[in-house]
């Protein structure tokens, strides 16, 4: 499925919740890998607040682009942010939604 850029040139960011490791599976404990990367991924919380909007999104980050000590507060600049859509059938349910990724972030100057 095709995915889209998000600019955030003109928005504000602020970590929301820190970063989680992202699973394959809640049984297994199994990280989830980035393909191209083979970095392992983490969930960041982030509140982009534009043109008098704010949303909580929650982003699938590689842990190579996650600063450390990155804790709820903390502003922030997103690098690389798409959106993309996805769908998919679980015990006879369908089910869908918008997926985040971005290749990185770094505290805001």
């Amino acid at each position: 499925m095709p995915s889209f850029k998000i600019d955030t040139s003109t928005a504000v960011v602020f970590v929301a919740t820190a970063p989680v490791p992202k699973l394959v599976s809640q049984k297994t404990g199994e990280r989830a890998i980035d393909r191209e990367t083979g970095a392992a991924l983490s969930t960041v919380g982030l509140l982009v607040s534009d043109e008098g909007e704010g949303n909580l999104y929650q982003v699938t980050i590689p842990e190579t682009g996650i600063p450390e000590g990155l804790q709820p507060g903390l502003p922030v600049k997103v690098v690389g942010l798409k959106a993309r859509d996805w769908e998919n059938e679980f015990n006879g349910q369908k089910r869908h939604g918008i997926s985040f990724r971005a290749v990185a972030i770094t505290p805001a100057a």
